[in-house]
This record gives structure tokens, sequence and C-alpha cells, in this order.
């Protein structure tokens, strides 16, 4: 089996058990390989542990469903995602989204933080130089009602440089990336993640001026800091304006032009 091949079926796996309390060792059992090699490929293709892609997307699948059913009980949510209990739902949940639940309900508009990921397709087995492919088809039905609309594209200066500080500082980081674009946004414009450090407004507006000052307001909180155990970081963003121009919006293309304006920008 190539490396690709495995990498697929193990999100595949992984994803349809999200619900089930499985391991490390589940996920390489259901794969027919030995743990050692999964995380070796996982942690090359996705800079994480095959353990921290479950617990996030436990906890981003949880978020969506107290943000979209307010009257269903936390612990009902954390049974939903695999966890026996509030308390461990709350931790895990802390460690995603720097809140607990209750906070989250109350406070946060939902954002696709830690979308789905998937295998790049027709690279071979150079899984070392491809590009992490993200999930974002449940928004393709709101994209093509919003084709004529303008988005903003997000990027995050020095990732690298967060991470250097700590993994913790990098997680903080996109919280607050996505802060910043919730504060400088309308609670009708959607934000989703397009990549590691790479994010995305869609609009409501088919006004360009109405994406630009968006993208204005971000920029205007570059060097700004946040807190990391005490330490103060500062956080600086990339941030440019496209239109999802056309009649219909085919799935990669849109994909491959988000990532676009954001290097143009660079």
């Amino acid at each position: 089996m190539s490396s690709l091949a495995l990498l697929e079926m193990a999100l595949e796996y992984m994803e349809g058990n999200l619900s089930n309390d499985i391991k490390t060792d589940d996920v390489a059992k259901a794969c027919y390989c030995s743990k050692s090699t999964l995380e070796k490929l996982f942690k090359s293709m996705n800079n994480m542990t095959v353990h921290d892609y479950l617990l996030r997307r436990r906890v981003v699948t949880g978020a969506r469903i107290l943000w979209e059913n307010p009257n269903i009980s936390i612990l009902d949510v954390a049974l939903t995602v695999g966890y026996s209990s509030n308390e461990a739902f709350g931790r895990a949940f802390k460690q995603v989204w720097n809140c607990k639940p209750s906070e989250f309900r109350k406070e946060k508009r939902y954002t696709e933080l830690f979308p789905r990921l998937y295998a790049p397709i027709g690279q071979g087995d150079d899984y070392m130089t491809t590009r992490r492919q993200v999930d974002i088809s449940e928004l393709y039905d709101l994209i093509q009602e919003r084709r004529q609309c303008y988005c903003v594209c997000c990027d995050i200066k020095n990732m690298i440089g967060l991470n250097e500080i700590s993994y913790k500082a990098g997680d903080l980081g996109i919280l607050e990336t996505i802060k910043r674009m919730q504060d400088a946004s309308e609670s009708e414009d959607i934000i989703f993640r397009i990549g590691g450090d790479e994010f995305a407004i869609l609009t409501q507006s088919e006004e360009v001026a109405y994406a630009q000052e968006i993208a204005k307001r971000i920029l205007s909180h570059n060097g700004e800091t946040y807190d990391v155990d005490g330490q103060q970081v500062p956080l600086n963003l990339y941030a440019s304006v496209t239109k999802l121009n056309g009649k219909s919006i085919k799935y990669h293309e849109l994909f491959s032009q988000l990532h676009k304006t954001i290097e143009e920008n660079k």
C-alpha cells in the first residue's frame, strides 16, 4: 500500500469513528499497519500526531453541535463526540478553543477551526512536499449562493516562529487570528480555515469596499500581542480580497483561488 493510500485510509477511518473512543492503535489496526509506521507518516504529512488530530476533530465537531443546538446539554454533546463525561470533554475543549464549552456557547460565533483533512491526490508518494487539503464542502452550497460576493483571505506571518516558541503559542495564535477576523466582520460573514495558518471570510456583500474595510480592520491590529503563559507574543497577519465571480464554482478551483490570493499578496 502506498503512503498516500495509507494516509487516506487512516483519515477515512478516523472521520467515521469520531463518536467512538478510538486510539492510535485502533487506527493502525484498521489500516493493517504498525502504530509506528502510521505515526511517522501522519506526523510527517500533518505536523501532528494521530491523537492530536482525533482530539481536534472531536472537539470542533462538538463545538459545531453546541453552536447549532442551543438546547442540547453539554454532556449529550460530549457523548456524541466520544467523551464519557463533561470533565473529559471540557479538558479537551479547553485545549483546542482555550475556553470552556459553556463559555463557547455564550460568546463564540462558530468557525470551521479544524476542518477534516484529506490525503493529497495525484502526487504519488511525495507527501512531504504537498499542501494539506482540507474539507470545506459543507460550505459549498452557501459559497454557490454567494458566488458574486467577496472573500477576505488571511494568513499568519511567521507561523514557524510562533511554533518555535511552543506549539501552544501557535495554537493560541490561530485562535487570536480568528478573533480578529470575527471582530472585523459581521455576523452573516462566514469564517473558515483553508490551510494550517490560512483562513478566509466569505462575506455577505458584493461590494468590494465592504471586504476591503474588513481587511483594513484586521491589519490595523498587526503588532498587537496575545498572552502565552504570561509571555506577550506579537501577531501579524496578511489580509487580501478576492471575488468569487462566476456562474458556478468548482470546489478545487475555489480552494486554489483562495490560496493564490494569499500568495500573491504576501
